[in-house]
């Protein structure tokens, strides 16, 4: 398969990446989805990131996971990698067959790297809008199920087609947003504790 870049981010394809500078041709920790469209509602897709079991890109219509999202799924069987469609639904994987094609993949130790055509699904609206994810999971190659998936970037709705696009993690914005909370709230307790004993010594 040809190698997975960032090269045409921006201007050829929309990338969602965690963290968001991820170079899937060089780095290997890190997680990775391009979009480009072909025609119409046909995109082609690559995905990449290290999992031990498989790696998996959902799109939700209405930015809320688990409502029947098609989830497309490349998992890592004895060293080669096996694709499955499948929809998401409270947080369970249940296979279905997708209208894919042109599936390719490579397996270089935990990383798993795919590529594929999809026609994704219908929109109410004219615009492609889906919220994207990727997700990761363990894999058993000898029954061949998928086991919870556990998000690892999760974007807000974005335009597929446009390569443009701006698409955040929202899952890190999270986290940060916590951590900022958690520091406010010591910087005020010790401006507190200072303030009690500067009038202790009064």
């Amino acid at each position: 398969m040809t190698p997975i870049n960032r090269a045409d981010c921006g201007t050829g394809q929309l990338c969602a990446a965690e963290p968001s500078d991820c170079d899937p041709s060089t780095s290997s920790s890190c997680f990775f989805l391009s979009a480009k469209q072909s025609s119409g509602r046909n995109f082609d897709i690559g995905l990449s990131g290290e999992s031990d079991g498989y790696l998996a890109a959902t799109l939700s219509l209405d930015n809320i996971l688990g409502g029947n999202d098609t989830t497309y799924v490349c998992a890592n069987k004895n060293g080669a990698v096996q694709f499955f469609g499948a929809v998401l639904n409270n947080g369970k994987l249940t296979l279905r067959e997708l209208p894919v094609d042109s599936v390719k993949g490579r397996i270089t130790g935990r990383k798993i790297q795919c590529s594929f055509s999809a026609t994704v699904p219908a929109q109410i609206t004219r615009v492609a809008q889906f919220a994207v994810a990727i997700s990761t999971g363990t894999f058993n190659s000898s029954t061949d199920a998928l086991g919870d998936p556990s998000t690892q970037l999760k974007s807000p709705l974005v335009d597929l087609a446009n390569p443009n696009a701006t698409v955040i993690n929202e899952l890190a914005t999270n986290t940060s947003g916590h951590a900022i909370t958690i520091q406010q709230s010591l910087t005020q307790a010790l401006l507190f504790t200072v303030g009690v004993l500067g009038l202790t010594v009064l």
